[in-house]
């Protein structure tokens, strides 16, 4: 049975409402990076002057905030600028405790929701600052972070990044360790950026439930940092959701198809493929932290070419959120569907999963 037998209709004029009664998860917005660029006596003020009327005006509810070390901190300072962000975090929301909230585990998200406060969830973005020091996970898990991936686009002493594809690397004794200690702690994994072996081998150890924080459909467009339908498949498997991309070169090589339509063309994929329980918002809103940290002489920055500066139509930021609710409403998706895929299923894997030891 198809997981949608709803017909198309144009979109009616509640969108706007439909999307802020509904839990709005964002599992990828890189702006820690932009804060904690900040002195620290700034922080707390740079977010509530900058973010925090973006994420009320897009309706966001839940979002995840990844801790991203860039290359200038590489090797030498990955760590410490690892527990810098970290620290950012936990300013930043005790700084704003009337609008948000730093959670550690699901009942902690839900009476966030409940209280009316964004409620924001801590992860790490490859691990740079372990390298293979899996014994200093409980360390950060002590300090809040509750989902990690162990790979971005190159090799790490946990495993390759998809970036690394061609050399069919799979986990080093370490990544194997870490998955196991996340496990025990209770932080979920996140397999995006992690290369096609090392997702398979991650779903053979897998005794918990993984997530992707920001990957689309590698059947729609074929880059190496989208899943296949088999990777898809499996991270449902698990029982986790994958959280589709917004950035433009994942959802189409043509520039003319960089669209909010064929986002949804994503998110639809994904749902036929994995069902409609498994699948969530990962934008990996990048421009504005990018423009915000980056000098003029360095605009041409990038990964394999990609311009961090592109951004889909009404997409460039969270304030454009409600345009993916309006999406989906003229493709015919039901109501419950539409709040599924905002945020309900992230809600409720972090509320299953989230801080819980084995």
């Amino acid at each position: 049975m198809p997981w949608r037998t709803i017909s198309k209709v144009p979109a009616e004029p509640h969108h706007h409402d439909l999307h802020h009664a509904a839990v709005v998860a964002d599992t990828h917005n890189d702006l820690l990076m932009a804060v904690a660029e900040r002195p620290p006596s700034r922080w707390a003020r740079f977010f509530r002057e900058r973010w925090l009327p973006q994420l009320r005006d897009g309706g966001v509810n839940l979002q995840v905030l990844p801790v991203f070390v860039d290359d200038r901190y590489l090797p030498d300072g990955a760590l410490r600028q690892t527990l810098r962000m970290i620290e950012c975090a936990h300013t930043l929301a005790e700084g704003n405790a009337d609008a948000v909230r730093l959670c550690l585990d699901g009942e902690q998200v839900d009476r966030a929701l409940d209280d009316g406060v964004i409620a924001l969830v801590l992860a790490l973005e490859s691990m740079p600052g372990l390298d293979s020091s899996i014994e200093l996970l409980p360390t950060l898990h002590r300090l809040g972070v509750r989902v990690a991936s162990i790979a971005h686009w190159g090799r790490t002493p946990l495993a390759d990044g998809s970036g690394e594809d061609a050399t069919g690397g799979r986990l080093t004794h370490a990544g194997v360790a870490a998955v196991r200690e996340m496990e025990r702690l209770g932080m979920i994994f996140d397999v995006s950026h992690l290369g096609a072996r090392g997702i398979e081998h991650v779903l053979e150890l897998a005794t918990r439930p993984v997530m992707a924080t920001h990957s689309s459909a590698r059947a729609l467009r074929d880059h190496h940092r989208n899943l296949t339908d088999d990777q898809i498949r499996g991270v449902a498997a698990t029982g986790g959701v994958i959280c589709v991309n917004f950035f433009p070169v994942f959802i189409a090589e043509d520039p003319a198809d960089h669209t909010v339509d064929r986002l949804v063309d994503h998110i639809e994929h994904v749902a036929e493929v994995a069902g409609i329980d498994h699948v969530g918002l990962g934008p990996d809103f990048v421009r504005e932290v990018l423009q915000d940290i980056t000098p003029p002489c360095c605009e041409d920055f990038g990964f394999d070419g990609i311009d961090p500066y592109a951004a889909l139509p009404g997409l460039d930021g969270p304030r454009g959120l409600p345009v993916v609710t309006e999406a989906l409403l003229r493709r015919g998706l039901g109501e419950h569907e539409i709040m599924n895929v905002l945020g309900g299923n992230v809600r409720r894997l972090f509320r299953a999963e989230l801080g819980r030891p084995r």
